[in-house]
């Protein structure tokens, strides 16, 4: 595994609290949505020094629920930028703090753009993947780029002008 800090990734660690609950007794699916939120919005504002918003959230796959009172490590590393998006790889840990280790939950993508003062797009430092697995995570957010696009044309097919 990839040691989880340096310049592009972030970490957030924290435990579950029975708030976090849902109908089934497991961490809420909407929960670990808003978690995803956060993670990535503290990796893409600590890339490019300014607010950023979040304009997609893709790719989510939950893998194996987390529970009430476990450690929950929600590790976001920039995979890809353009000239004010930064494309967000946001991985999943949870395990019980009584234990070590920790095993994958869920994972994503999120998209943010970064904002400049007057709230309009501003230009975002360029990321270079230095690793094997970061060219990996860059080709696979190159991928989703394109699929992305023939999805919105499709959509935008089926549902006609929205405005």
């Amino acid at each position: 595994m990839e040691q989880h800090s340096g310049p592009g990734k972030s970490l957030l660690r924290f435990l579950t609290e029975p708030s976090h609950v849902n109908f089934g007794g497991k961490v809420h699916g909407g929960m670990v949505m808003k978690w995803i939120d956060q993670a990535g919005y503290t990796c893409a504002a600590q890339w490019s020094g300014t607010y950023c918003v979040t304009v997609y959230v893709g790719s989510l796959h939950f893998l194996k629920p987390i529970m009430v009172g476990s450690a929950v490590d929600m590790r976001s590393q920039v995979i890809h930028t353009g000239r004010s998006s930064m494309h967000i790889f946001i991985d999943i840990f949870a395990g019980d703090p009584r234990e070590r280790g920790t095993h994958r939950c869920a994972y994503c993508l999120a998209v943010f753009v970064a904002l400049g003062v007057d709230g309009r797009p501003m230009p975002v430092p360029q990321w270079v993947p230095a690793s094997e697995r970061e060219k990996a995570l860059e080709r696979y957010a190159l991928r989703l780029v394109e699929h992305r696009k023939q999805m919105d044309a499709e959509a935008a097919e089926i549902l006609g002008d929205a405005t």
